[in-house]
């Protein structure tokens, strides 16, 4: 099912906009509750305005509201914001760690967001438990796990480690493109019949060929 997945979502990485580890850390804790699509559309703008942890720290709370309001809840993501750039300056000297152990205690960064940031800005490989991937190892069979941290250490028990980082992206390119929440485009869908739960959305090909998204986010 694996390797089926990743010969259909060859581009499969990550959609947030990023030069650097500092931007991805960012960009991440912005995407919570929103689409990459939004997070994209706003980062530009906010970089360019705070390039570094230092600049983040000394910004100023309505002029990073303004910035980030399109993502949703940009309150309290300003307040995370605001707090992690002063978090990495004064417990790291401005950069962002490699560590999941020193990414976890900074503000606003969970498993997820470290998992990112050490697979896509580090190398270091991580499995992204965000909806999808969850969502989507439960509808393989690969786990019966709701709690995140569960999910990640059970699929990764699964896959060599090396394959982490971009096994997230396939499943997450599939969950956001074919097999939806709510209607999984079932009869496109290219594990179909390798999938225990087929038939839990639309079967009939030509009605689930309409359901799926081919654009970059859903």
């Amino acid at each position: 099912m694996s390797r089926v997945l990743h010969e259909h979502y060859p581009d499969a990485r990550c959609e947030l906009d990023f030069a650097d580890a500092y931007q991805l850390l960012v960009a991440t804790v912005l995407s919570a509750q929103t689409t990459d699509v939004r997070v994209n559309g706003v980062t530009p703008t906010l970089f360019a305005r705070y390039p570094d942890a230092r600049a983040l720290a000394a910004a100023e709370r309505a002029d990073v509201e303004a910035i980030i309001q399109p993502t949703g809840f940009f309150r309290a993501k300003t307040e995370s914001l605001l707090k992690l750039g002063a978090a990495l300056v004064e417990r790291f000297g401005g950069q962002v760690p490699g560590r999941l152990s020193d990414l976890v205690t900074l503000p606003g960064v969970g498993r997820k967001t470290a998992n990112v940031v050490l697979g896509n800005a580090f190398d270091v490989p991580g499995i992204t438990v965000d909806t999808h991937l969850g969502r989507l190892a439960r509808r393989f069979g690969w786990t019966d796990e709701t709690d995140p941290v569960a999910v990640e250490h059970a699929v990764g028990a699964l896959f060599p480690r090396r394959e982490w980082t971009q096994l997230s992206h396939v499943l997450i390119f599939h969950g956001r493109r074919t097999c939806h929440a709510r209607k999984p485009a079932c009869g496109a869908c290219p594990v179909a019949r390798l999938c225990p739960s087929y038939g839990e959305g639309e079967t009939d090909p030509a009605a689930a060929a309409r359901l799926v998204r081919p654009g970059p986010r859903a």
